[in-house]
């Protein structure tokens, strides 16, 4: 099999170059954001299992020295300073939205290359067939007439490897895509649940003081 990959790559003509390295680039940016979205999701699952308690019991104080560089903690962090600023719930909620808008990029971050390095694999291996056909055609022109089928036949044949390795780069750096996409949606939904969790909790609690000091 490692000879026939060989074979494969060495026919293609030098078009299977840039192809490789297009793939290669995009697998490492699939790799390294994978590691970061996990390692994201992980932190945050960490975070909300210490701030749920402190949730339950209005710690708000607990909150704001939560030891942690999370994108969750930081949003209720940034709740929490705006809430001992303000009582208003537009306001904490607009401190909350920020905080989001602020993990977001790191999110996204580098993600949708995958869609235009896979664009660009499958562009260049239809450029190294339409290359290597007209080549094909240039080359039978001047062979003899018993030769010119056969001829043919092999050098259409090796032209179409660069787009068969296009799309085998293109098809696992789309799929990776997809995948990111899906987990940074998750991640950024989970964020915005949390926040709404949050400031329920805050005018929950806002509301009983109000009946308080009305009863009082």
């Amino acid at each position: 099999m490692f000879d026939t990959i060989i074979r494969f790559f060495q026919e293609g003509g030098t078009f299977m170059f840039p192809i490789a390295i297009v793939l290669a680039v995009g697998l490492a940016i699939a790799v390294e954001r994978a590691i970061y979205l996990f390692k994201m999701s992980k932190a945050n699952g960490n975070s909300m299992n210490k701030i749920t308690p402190m949730l339950q019991h209005s710690d708000f104080e607990g909150i704001a020295r939560v030891e942690s560089d999370s994108a969750i903690a930081n949003i209720f962090k940034a709740g929490v300073s705006r809430m001992n600023q303000t009582p208003r719930r537009e306001e904490i909620e607009f401190a909350m939205e920020e905080g989001v808008m602020e993990a977001l990029p790191r999110l996204e971050k580098r993600t949708s290359y995958l869609a235009t390095l896979a664009n660009i694999s499958t562009l260049l291996g239809l450029l190294g067939t339409i290359i290597g056909l007209i080549a094909a055609f240039s080359a039978v022109a001047s062979a003899d007439p018993s030769e010119k089928a056969s001829l043919l036949s092999d050098s259409i044949s090796v032209a179409m490897n660069t787009t068969a390795f296009g799309l085998i780069a293109a098809i696992p750096l789309l799929l990776c895509h997809s995948v990111l996409q899906t987990k940074t949606t998750e991640i950024v939904d989970n964020l915005e649940m949390a926040g709404v969790k949050f400031l329920n909790l805050i005018s929950r609690n806002n509301t009983v003081s109000s009946k308080s000091r009305t009863t009082d």
